[in-house]
């Protein structure tokens, strides 16, 4: 234990003596390094103060002073003068405004009531005219023609008709604009300038107000117009596409090219003739190189008659393709054309018409014949086989269809089909060819359109 206490001892007085060796070693440099002391000046002498200047007090100085009063006066001079010129214009311009307000109240009501009276005068012509007009349209459309449809003016003249409408609107239009603009700037004092508005101008006002309102109907009444020329227009499509000639009032509609399509006639007096007539009105929708419209025959020979088309012509065969008239360019896809083929057998002349002109005559052909009866007439197709009289079966159905041929099918429209037991003249087949007039109450007595039996098959109907 004494021994451990003095080994503590000992470390502590090292420690001690450790310390006290670096404490030595420290040295401490307290002296200051600055110094605010200027290099080569003594010290000892003092520094004078440098002597400021006195107050300028020269000559100049007055000068501009007197230079400044100047401006200062001239510029207080040219305020006065400006304010004295405003002064007076400000009263010329109140004594121009006061004559203008007294030429206003003198001749502004005459002139006002002038131009009211003038503008009343020329909308009630336009409007009279206008009405007038509308009523030869609406007499027009609604009153019904001798077609049994509706008659509608030309559209050329109902364009005339309009354009001068228009045009007399807008001419109204202008000449009240003009009026306006001459008696509210120059009769009541109107000016474009700010400030120089009337305090009197109610009435131009007014005015102003009721010309607006008639340009506002005069624009109404123009677009009003237009719709009805639109409405017409359309009226006019519709009808020309609806529209059936010679005041037919149903038609045939055979809707395409089909052998099971064809409409059988049941003729009112057995076909033993020796002469006839055969007319139509047709519309056919295609062309092909061979179109059946019009064919009778029986088991000896199914083309007895035929009326056909090739392409753009019509053709016209009695006993068969040797005995063929033709005229050529005379059909147009989608629009009606009237054709009849009349015969005679004492002379053998066969004549094609269409759309009331003789187009072809023929002589010598199938003469001295006379048509068998007992045979098959139909329209849109022709028959190939043996009659459905002389079927063995007697009912005449088995196999019917099997005797058509779909390339010969017509289809289209076809109305006012008649036959007659004579040769029509020229002036009978140029009326019943008239568009407008009435070829369908003109009946043959062979087949009669309207009253003669045909019956439609396999698609084919009757459409009014």
């Amino acid at each position: 234990m004494f021994w451990w206490r003095l080994f503590q001892a000992a470390c502590v007085l090292s420690v001690c003596v450790c310390q006290l060796a670096f404490e030595d070693d420290m040295q401490v440099n307290y002296s200051d390094t600055y110094y605010n002391e200027i290099l080569g000046v003594d010290r000892t002498q003092e520094i004078e103060p440098t002597p400021t200047s006195p107050p300028c007090s020269s000559r100049d100085l007055t000068k501009w002073d007197k230079l400044f009063s100047m401006l200062e006066n001239s510029q207080m001079r040219e305020n006065m003068m400006l304010q004295y010129a405003e002064d007076i214009i400000k009263v010329e311009m109140e004594s121009l405004r006061g004559e203008m307000l007294r030429f206003g109240g003198q001749y502004g009501g005459s002139c006002g009531v002038a131009v009211e009276t003038v503008g009343r005068r020329m909308a009630m012509q336009f409007e009279a005219r206008l009405k007038e007009t509308m009523e030869r349209l609406k007499i027009a459309v609604q009153s019904p023609d001798a077609t049994g449809g509706n008659s509608v003016e030309d559209p050329d003249n109902l364009e005339s008709s309009l354009h001068q409408l228009l045009s007399a609107a807008r001419a109204q239009t202008s000449q009240l604009t003009r009026l306006e603009t001459s008696s509210t700037g120059a009769g009541t004092g109107r000016n474009t300038k700010p400030g120089f508005q009337l305090a009197e101008g109610g009435g131009a006002g007014h005015q102003e107000q009721e010309f607006t309102s008639r340009e506002v109907a005069l624009e109404g009444v123009l677009a009003a117009l237009k719709q009805t020329r639109a409405e017409q227009e359309e009226a006019l499509r519709f009808q020309s596409q609806r529209h059936l000639p010679a005041g037919c009032d149903m038609a045939l509609l055979f809707p395409m090219r089909s052998r099971r399509i064809y409409t059988a006639v049941t003729p009112e007096v057995p076909l033993s003739i020796s002469s006839f007539t055969i007319c139509m009105w047709l519309k056919p929708t295609t062309l092909a190189n061979k179109t059946v419209l019009f064919s009778y025959g029986h088991r000896r020979n199914p083309y007895e008659i035929q009326l056909l088309l090739g392409q753009t012509s019509a053709l016209f065969t009695i006993g068969g393709e040797a005995h063929l008239v033709e005229a050529r360019g005379v059909v147009k896809p989608g629009q009606w054309i009237h054709l009849c083929g009349a015969w005679a057998s004492e002379q053998g002349l066969a004549t094609l018409w269409a759309d009331g002109e003789r187009f072809a005559t023929t002589p010598g052909v199938a003469e001295g014949h006379v048509l068998p009866e007992m045979g098959s007439l139909q329209l849109g197709q022709e028959r190939s086989g043996c009659c459905p009289q002389y079927h063995s079966s007697g009912g005449g159905v088995s196999g019917f269809e099997g005797g058509f041929n779909s390339q010969l099918a017509f289809a289209g429209k076809m109305t006012g089909v008649n036959m007659w037991d004579r040769v029509l003249s020229e002036e009978e087949i140029s009326e019943l060819a008239l568009p407008n007039g009435q070829g369908c109450e003109q009946r043959g007595n062979v087949v009669a359109w309207g009253i003669t039996e045909m019956v439609p098959h396999g698609g084919a109907q009757f459409i009014y």
